[in-house]
């Protein structure tokens, strides 16, 4: 099949667009390298895709370019089969400072997708959302039905995304599926998430470093369980028109990972603790129960066989990966 991958140099799009290249299909990638962190990363990922299109009969095209440009989307996306829509500003914190850009890419673009997709022939568009448009929990684990109060303009962002996709699935018939991801982590991810960090901090002799009281919680998503998820989506019309969460359903507290990453590599380091970060939520933790109905969806790891995964990966790609880490 012929697949669009927008975001497609990034940590989830660069794995999904690696897994679509394995298997043999025809991947266009979309992505304006932003610096949000350090492009070395998107680099890597370019270069393994490409790799790995050349050992099958697919075929893999780097497309420098952005979602806002509404010309150069048109095409991309009249030439697909199936659009994987990742491009966005990520960022909680990044967005409290500038608003304006989430909105621009996460809103803007997205509606340059699904403009395009209903003029053409796509047999779907998957949209990356996030636990972020949940907000302030009423209850927990978080369910679909629960209500939508994000706490920062990333979350809102990423809410009017996946509401205009639904709307567009209703009104335009073009199908479309909203997935709501929890903490995705694993090789290749964003080099200033905490998981990194903790692990960079600890093979240095450094003392993992807690933001705020260490008692938030988070549901941490396999990054492979993510791909799982995406792939089955490429054939399956079961989802089409739905939103949904993908998530782990095993959450932890941040004092706790803390201390798995610390007990793996440095036990006799003491953890440190500085000001909680502006916008971050409290709690997160998903009900999968909605995918797992629709798709069969079922997460494969828990955060501690994840983070010795992870653990694994870096220190074999310890050279070009930690210096990211160390300056983001």
């Amino acid at each position: 099949m012929k697949i669009l991958v927008t975001g497609g140099a990034g940590f989830i799009g660069g794995n999904l667009a690696e897994a679509f290249a394995r298997e043999g299909h025809d991947v266009t990638v979309l992505d304006n390298l932003d610096p949000y962190y350090d492009t070395g990363i998107k680099e890597q990922n370019i270069e393994i895709c490409e790799d790995a299109a050349a050992a099958t009969d697919g075929s893999y095209e780097f497309v420098d370019g952005d979602v806002r440009d509404d010309d150069l989307t048109a095409d991309l996306v009249g030439n697909a089969d199936v659009i994987y829509h990742q491009a966005a500003q990520a960022g909680v914190r990044t967005s409290v400072d500038n608003p304006r850009k989430p909105n621009s890419i996460n809103v803007d673009g997205t509606l340059n997708v699904l403009d395009a997709a209903r003029d053409s022939e796509t047999e779907r568009v998957v949209l990356a959302s996030s636990s972020s448009v949940y907000g302030k929990p009423e209850y927990l684990p978080y369910d679909e039905e629960h209500p939508t109060t994000p706490v920062s303009p990333y979350g809102v962002s990423k809410l009017a995304g996946e509401q205009y996709a639904r709307v567009y699935s209703e009104v335009y018939g073009l199908p479309t599926v909203s997935l709501r991801y929890f903490t995705v982590y694993g090789p290749r991810m964003r080099p200033n998430m905490a998981i990194s960090n903790f692990v960079s901090r600890c093979l240095n002799g450094e003392p993992p470093v807690i933001y705020g009281d260490g008692a938030q919680t988070r549901d941490f998503t396999y990054i492979d369980d993510v791909v799982d998820v995406n792939e089955q989506l490429l054939h399956d019309d079961a989802a089409d028109g739905e939103i949904m969460n993908v998530g782990s359903t095993d959450n932890i507290d941040i004092q706790t990972l803390a201390e798995v990453v610390r007990d793996e590599l440095a036990p006799e380091l003491e953890l440190e603790y500085t000001e909680a970060r502006e916008a971050d939520a409290e709690h997160t933790h998903a009900d999968i129960s909605k995918a797992n109905a629709l798709l069969g969806y079922e997460p494969t790891r828990d955060i501690r066989e994840g983070v010795r995964e992870f653990i694994d990966w870096y220190e074999a790609n310890r050279e070009w990966y930690e210096p990211l880490v160390r300056q983001s």
